[in-house]
C-alpha cells in the first residue's frame, strides 16, 4: 500500500455515520462506489479477514490503494449521492446498467392558449401534459402525425394570439391538416375542444374517433366523393393500427412498471414492461454487466437505483420479481423524486404475478437468443482465428495485419494496412500509405516500402515509449502482429520476410495462394503450400481480411482521384485534358514510356491527334516540332 495512505490508520478514523465510500486503485482510478448506514462498520468489513467475501470483492479489495468517503445526513442522501457517482465514474467493480437510454414522450403544451402536440425526450415540471414513456420514437412520431391529421392541430411555433395574421398560413393549412388558428380562423374554445379530443385519443379512447370517421367515410361515399372517402378509410386504418399496439393488461387503470430479470453466469438481462392507464404501451430490456456472484435481489436493486435515477417519469407502482435489499429507503427515494408515494410490490397471485412471470420469461428469451448470437459470432471470429492458428501450427493468434497495393497503371501508387484482432476488424488501427519511392506498376517495390515504413514507425514509437519509461502503448504502430497476411503467394511472402530480416524482427508471414480464377486455394507458410477447406470459418475469415485490405486500398485511391489530389505532369500540357490523360495512361506502361515516345508513337493513341502529339513531345523535349 502507499506510504502516504495507511489503510489501517485511516480505518480507525471512519465515522459511524451514513455516507458514501469511494475505492481507488494505484492509478487513482475509482474502482468501486458504495453507500452505508455506518461508514465505520461497512468500510472496515472489506478489510476484515473474518468477513466472507465473493471472489469479485476479494479481487477488488486486493487492488485498493486508498479510499475516501463523504458523510451525509441520512441513508437516503447517501443513496442519491451513490447513484450520481456511479453514473459519473462507472466504476469497474460496481454492477452496472449497460444501457443509458432516454425514452420519448408525447407532450401536449397546455400552457399555451393554442396547444400543440409535440415529441419530447424529457418531462419537465411545466403546465404541459405528458403521455408515455414510449419505447419507439418512430411510433411516437407516427402517432403525433396521425393526431394532427385527425384533429387538425397546429404544429408551428408561432406565439398565439400575439402573432395573429402576422404571416401567411403554412402549407398544413392549405392541405387542410390545420384549421389555421394563426389567422384567427378558429376560436380558442373550438380549438380547445379539438385538443381535449386529442388527449382523449391519447388516453386510449379510440371508439369515439373511429365512429366519427366511419360516419364521415360513409357520407362521402354516398355523395360520390370517393377521394375523400379513401382519406377517411386510411385514417380509420391508422387509428386501428395504433389501438392494436396497446394491449389491456390490468383493469385498475393505474400506471406501473413490471420489472423482472434472468441471469446466467456472468450475464443478466432485466426486462421492463411499461403499463400506463392499464395498457401495456411498450417493453424494453437492459443488460447488466459485472453481475458476478450477485443475487437476483441485488441485481434488481442495482438496476432500480440506476435506471430510475435517470427517468423523468415514475409510475405509482413497481411490480418486482422478488423483494430487494434496502426496499424502504429506495421507496422513500422514489417517492421523493415523484412527489407522491411510490410502492415496490412483489405480486404472489393472479394476473399481476403472471405479468411478472411473463417479463421474466422475456428476459430469459433475450439472454438465450443473444448468447446464441454471440456463440455464432465467436465461431466466425475467435473460432476462425483458432482454425487458422491450428492450420499453421501456431500456439496463439490475436492480431493479424494485411496489406494491399492499388494504382492505375502505375500512376499514384497507394498502400493499405488493415488490422483484425480476435477475428474482428479494428478500424482505428487501419492505415493508408502514399507511395513515395516507386513510380510505375511495381507492386513488390511498393509493398517493400509500405512494410518498411510500417515497422520502422512502430520501432521508433516503441523506443520513444521505453525512453519515457511508459508501459502503455500509444498508436497502432507499436503493436506488432502475431501474423502477417500477404495478398499473394511466394513472391509477396519473400518481400515481407526480407523487410523483417533487415529490421531484425521475427513475425510469422503467411501468403494467400490463388488459383487460375484469382481465388484463394491455400496458404503459403514456411515455404510450404497448405491446403484449406473453402467451407471452413478460417477460410471465410481470411477472405474477409483479403477483401477488406483490397477495399481499403481502392477506397483511398479513389478518394485521391475524386479530390483531384492525383496530379499528373500530363495535366500541364496544353490540349491534354482528363480523357486524353486517361488514354495515355492506358496505352503506356509508365510515365517514362510517355516521356521517351516519339511523335509517331504518341499518335498511335486513338485520342491523340498529330498537333497534340507534337505538344506532348515538345513539353518533354523543350523544343518545338515543325
Amino acid at each position: 500500500m502507499s506510504e502516504k495512505f495507511q489503510i489501517e490508520e485511516e480505518l480507525k478514523k471512519l465515522p459511524g455515520k451514513p455516507g458514501v465510500y469511494i475505492m481507488h486503485d494505484k492509478k487513482d482510478a475509482i474502482i468501486y462506489v458504495g453507500k452505508a448506514i455506518s461508514l465505520k462498520n461497512r468500510v472496515r468489513s472489506y478489510f476484515r479477514e473474518s468477513t466472507k467475501k465473493s471472489p469479485k470483492i476479494q479481487k477488488m479489495v486486493s487492488l485498493i490503494e486508498r479510499f475516501e468517503y463523504i458523510v451525509t445526513d441520512s441513508e437516503l442522501e447517501a443513496l442519491v449521492l451513490e447513484n450520481n457517482l456511479i453514473k459519473e465514474h462507472r466504476p469497474k467493480y460496481n454492477t452496472m446498467l449497460k444501457d443509458d437510454k432516454t425514452y420519448p414522450y408525447i407532450k401536449v403544451t397546455l400552457g399555451e392558449e393554442y396547444p400543440r402536440v409535440l415529441f419530447s425526450r424529457e418531462m419537465k415540471k411545466d403546465r404541459s401534459r405528458y403521455f408515455g414513456p414510449f419505447t419507439s420514437a418512430g411510433a411516437v412520431k407516427d402517432t403525433i402525425e396521425l393526431i394532427n391529421k385527425l384533429f387538425k392541430l397546429r404544429s408551428c411555433n408561432r406565439k398565439l394570439p400575439q402573432e395573429f395574421g402576422v404571416e401567411r398560413p403554412c402549407l398544413n393549412y392549405h392541405i387542410q391538416q390545420c384549421k389555421g388558428p394563426c389567422q384567427g380562423n378558429i376560436s380558442k374554445e373550438e380549438y380547445g375542444k379539438q385538443v381535449a379530443e386529442a388527449m382523449e385519443f391519447l388516453e386510449g379512447n379510440y371508439k369515439k374517433i373511429l365512429s366519427s370517421l366511419q360516419e364521415k367515410m360513409e357520407k362521402a361515399s354516398a355523395n360520390l366523393e370517393f377521394e375523400e372517402a379513401i382519406t377517411y378509410r386510411e385514417l380509420i386504418e391508422s387509428v386501428k393500427q395504433v389501438s392494436q399496439k396497446q394491449k389491456i393488461t390490468d383493469s385498475d387503470g393505474e400506471d406501473k412498471d413490471v420489472v423482472a430479470m434472468y441471469k446466467e453466469g456472468e450475464d443478466a438481462v432485466v426486462q421492463v414492461f411499461f403499463v400506463r392507464d392499464g395498457k401495456l404501451i411498450g417493453r424494453e430490456h437492459f443488460y447488466m454487466t459485472n453481475v458476478g456472484e450477485e443475487s437476483k435481489s441485488q441485481i434488481l436493486g442495482s438496476f432500480i437505483k440506476q435506471f430510475y435515477a435517470g427517468t423523468p417519469y415514475l409510475p405509482k407502482e413497481l411490480y418486482l420479481q422478488e423483494d430487494i435489499e434496502e426496499k424502504e429507503v429506495i421507496e422513500q427515494w422514489l417517492s421523493s423524486r415523484k412527489g407522491n408515494r411510490v410502492y415496490l410490490r412483489v405480486p404472489k397471485i393472479g394476473q399481476k404475478e403472471k405479468l411478472v412471470d411473463l417479463a421474466a420469461r422475456n428476459a430469459e428469451i433475450v439472454l438465450t437468443r443473444d448468447k446464441e448470437r454471440i456463440r455464432r459470432e465467436e465461431g466466425r471470429t475467435i473460432g476462425a482465428v483458432k482454425e487458422i492458428a491450428a492450420l499453421l501450427e501456431m500456439p496463439n493468434i490475436t492480431r493479424m495485419e494485411a496489406f494491399d497495393i492499388s494504382n492505375s497503371n502505375g500512376f499514384e501508387n497507394v498502400g493499405s494496412m488493415v488490422v483484425f484482432e480476435k477475428g474482428k476488424p479494428k478500424k482505428s488501427d487501419y492505415r493508408k500509405f502514399k507511395i513515395k519511392s516507386i513510380e510505375g506498376p511495381n507492386d513488390y517495390g511498393c509493398m517493400k516500402e509500405v512494410l518498411t515504413r510500417r515497422f520502422l514507425h512502430g520501432m521508433e514509437e516503441r523506443k520513444a515509449l521505453q525512453e519515457k519509461d511508459m508501459e502503455e502503448q500509444f498508436g497502432s504502430f507499436t503493436k506488432f502482429p502475431d501474423l502477417l497476411l500477404m495478398d499473394g503467394g511466394k513472391g509477396q511472402v519473400n518481400i515481407a520476410l526480407q523487410v523483417l530480416e533487415e529490421l531484425h524482427l521475427n513475425i510469422p508471414v503467411c501468403g494467400m495462394v490463388k488459383d487460375d480464377n484469382h481465388r484463394t486455394r491455400g496458404l503459403y507458410f514456411q515455404n510450404v503450400e497448405i491446403p484449406i477447406d473453402r467451407n471452413s470459418e478460417g477460410f471465410k475469415l481470411i477472405t474477409r481480411i483479403q477483401d477488406e485490405a483490397h477495399r481499403f486500398a481502392i477506397e483511398y485511391h479513389r478518394s485521391l482521384r475524386s479530390k483531384e489530389q492525383v496530379h499528373s505532369v500530363l495535366d500541364d500540357i496544353p490540349g491534354v485534358g482528363a480523357s486524353r490523360r486517361k488514354a495515355l495512361m492506358k496505352h503506356f506502361a509508365s510515365m517514362e514510356d510517355i516521356r521517351n515516345a516519339s511523335v509517331e508513337t504518341l499518335q498511335e493513341v486513338p485520342q491523340i491527334p498529330a498537333n497534340i502529339a507534337k505538344e506532348i513531345y515538345s513539353f518533354f523535349h523543350s523544343s518545338m516540332i515543325e
